[in-house]
């Protein structure tokens, strides 16, 4: 298919990671890897393993939603599938992807949905009582074989370039976290099309196992991770619902995480002491209206 490219977004990714994930691609079809870095290491390995593969680095670590757009300016195709260097395609994903497009091309994204696994939601809607029917009509194999939705999740989606009026697609002022619930809400909003494809079936390993052979950055991992998940849930909502929405939405988990703090701090739990600190760190600076700018010398 010519008129693809996956977008791969790496960021010191171990390198048996990257090669099964580009194993599972069709080697007609055009890949572009990002490295969120000013360095891929794999480089001279990957590029002569992979003929259809390029490789361009950031310079340094823009996020997930900073990087992708890096990479969607240099794509000049009409469709691009973000894939995380974690996700594993199945053997028919890319026959099937052009079925899906022919079927309906009047999409901004398509999200697709995982192998063996009905537990962990790939796609869904804002509002709960819908939800709920959603999640269950899901796990009873009950929804059309291309579902339109609120949202979808963001290891694996594929973009519709010609429905957007400029490349730059996710908001950078988030850095890790909520980007393709954002992209899609904003869509969904000025009435474009969500849907979720049960033709597109991938192996998602998840966040942990990029990093399983960085070890010295899994302390720093942990840190960003509770940070980031914290501040960009209450910009999510402060963006899309309001400020004081936002804050209604948070402050429970907010004097969850003080009161956690000092209680691990005099019981001397180090390990549950930095979960809840950095919780707390981020919904503080979000609230105050901080940019998202901790990185503790991940970059």
């Amino acid at each position: 298919m010519k008129n693809i490219t996956v977008v791969v977004l790496t960021f010191n990714t171990p390198e048996n990671i990257i090669i099964d994930c580009l194993s599972s691609i069709d080697n007609d079809i055009k890949v572009l890897i990002i490295e969120n870095s000013n360095k891929f290491v794999h480089e001279k390995k990957i590029l002569s393993k992979f003929g259809n593969v390029n490789v361009k680095c950031t310079g340094k670590n823009l996020g997930y939603g900073g990087g992708n757009n890096f990479g969607i300016a240099a794509v000049e195709t009409d469709y691009i599938l973000i894939l995380n260097p974690d996700v594993i395609c199945s053997k028919d994903f890319f026959s099937n992807i052009e079925d899906v497009i022919e079927e309906n091309n009047n999409f901004s994204v398509i999200g697709c949905q995982y192998l063996h696994d009905r537990v962990f939601m790939p796609a869904g809607f804002f509002d709960k009582k819908k939800n709920k029917k959603f999640v269950e009509n899901f796990r009873n194999d009950e929804i059309e074989d291309l579902s339109e939705v609120d949202w979808v999740t963001g290891c694996s989606m594929l973009l519709n370039i010609t429905k957007f009026s400029n490349k730059k697609i996710f908001d950078e002022n988030f850095f890790l976290y909520f980007e393709e619930f954002d992209l899609c809400k904003s869509l969904k909003d000025r009435g474009e099309k969500v849907y979720s494809s049960k033709k597109l079936k991938i192996h998602h390993l998840g966040f942990k196992s990029s990093f399983e052979d960085n070890s010295s950055f899994k302390k720093n991992i942990n840190r960003m991770r509770e940070w980031h998940w914290m501040w960009s849930s209450f910009y999510f909502y402060k963006k899309n619902y309001g400020y004081f929405f936002a804050l209604n939405k948070i402050i429970g988990k907010f004097i969850t995480a003080t009161l956690k703090t000092i209680y691990f701090s005099l019981t001397f739990n180090q390990i549950e002491k930095e979960k809840y600190k950095y919780r707390f760190l981020g919904i503080y600076n979000s609230i105050l209206n901080k940019p998202s700018s901790f990185r503790d010398n991940i970059d």
